[in-house]
């Protein structure tokens, strides 16, 4: 089993618009080739079928993301096995210690911290109720949380994903 660490290793040092390629976890399936998006660009896909038994992110575009073939344009929280939460916080700043409490008390090993289309750390008080229990918490922006979250469950990890989903911004042009 790899850590999480070497997992964010192998693909973090690729400059964003050159494409990484994910091996499938399958010897059935051909390895899936991922491009992080850019303003303008289309969606991107990450797997080419559904795993009826887990919840697998297939795609992901500006301020949403697909599960299992279902569109979420809220913030979710994800397990590989429980229904798609939905997750009620409406932006970064209205993330609070009860925001992460909820996933908490599902006992994940990890829990993915998708912070929305761009990296943002939030402060450590508000990760207590995970840190405290000795869950891991991993930050970074929604699409590289998909890819890691998509690993880990291929896998066989105890993950999680909390994906903070804002809509995109417009830019006046």
């Amino acid at each position: 089993m790899r850590s999480v660490g070497a997992v964010l290793r192998a693909f973090g040092g690729v400059p964003e618009r050159h494409p990484i390629i994910i091996q499938a976890p399958s010897k059935t399936l051909p390895p899936h080739r991922v491009v992080a998006p850019a303003a303008g660009d289309p969606p991107v896909k990450l797997h080419a079928t559904v795993i009826p038994t887990s919840n697998t992110f297939n795609a992901y575009g500006d301020g949403w993301v697909e599960v299992n073939a279902v569109r979420f344009e809220r913030s979710i929280v994800v397990f590989p096995e429980r229904p798609v939460f939905e997750w009620p916080v409406d932006g970064f700043g209205a993330l609070s210690a009860e925001s992460f409490r909820f996933i908490a008390d599902q006992s994940p090993e990890l829990v993915v911290f998708g912070s929305g289309s761009r990296l943002r750390f939030p402060h450590p008080r508000l990760l207590a109720p995970l840190t405290d229990r000795g869950i891991g918490v991993e930050t970074m922006d929604i699409y590289a949380a998909c890819r890691t979250y998509n690993i880990l469950m291929a896998e066989g990890r105890r993950v999680a994903a909390a994906l903070l989903l804002e809509p995109p911004l417009v830019t006046p042009g």
